[in-house]
């Protein structure tokens, strides 16, 4: 269901939005692996998902937070394969199942930042993402959206003509890390992914 709605239904209107994507030789064939893009906007999830389903005939599975998943949106999160996560509990459950799925051979995409931007700047990234990486042992694919947040900010629900730019780096491997988990590595490791999301979307990172 996700994968027929993202690519013939979606991903021709989404494909509307989107100006130019660079660096779609660094996506890995196959493998599980973790996407990791600024967040500035829904459109990030459609455009991502719709893009993965048309490019690589691939399905993708977010963690959203859990109160996406009240109230009529929740349909929207369901059919979308996201997994909730409960920020006030820190998490964790959340985070195990992404491991599962990434064990599993599936693609997890997750926004370090934690919430969509105000204004459109990258922000300081949370340590998940290097939890997953480092528990699951697969590389982060990092990615940087430019355009997103002019199309459709936070508090907006109609998208403006406009489109955006999706750069696409090298998968990252952080095996020197396995097995490692202190605290300081988790930052070490986080504030390199968001340093090369900071590159990728043309901003200073928010480390």
């Amino acid at each position: 269901m996700v994968y027929l709605i993202a690519k013939n239904t979606l991903g021709v209107i989404i494909g509307m939005y989107i100006k130019r994507i660079n660096g779609i030789e660094n996506v890995p064939e196959k493998g599980p692996y973790i996407i990791a893009a600024n967040h500035a906007s829904y459109m990030d999830h459609l455009i991502l998902q719709s893009l993965w389903a048309r490019k690589f005939n691939k399905v993708m599975h977010f963690l959203a937070k859990k109160e996406h998943f009240e109230g009529i949106q929740k349909f929207w999160h369901i059919y979308f394969g996201a997994i909730p996560l409960d920020r006030r509990a820190g998490g964790k459950d959340a985070l195990e199942k992404a491991i599962s799925y990434l064990k599993n051979g599936k693609i997890i995409v997750i926004y370090p930042e934690g919430t969509r931007t105000l204004t459109g700047r990258t922000q300081k990234g949370k340590t998940g993402v290097a939890r997953l990486a480092l528990n699951a042992k697969v590389p982060v694919l990092p990615i940087g959206l430019i355009g997103t947040f002019h199309i459709l900010p936070k508090g907006k629900i109609i998208p403006r003509c406009k489109r955006a730019v999706i750069n696409i780096g090298k998968p990252m491997h952080f095996e020197g890390y396995y097995g490692k988990e202190s605290k300081k590595n988790l930052r070490i490791v986080t504030d390199i992914i968001m340093k090369d999301i900071a590159r990728l979307s043309k901003q200073r990172d928010g480390c």
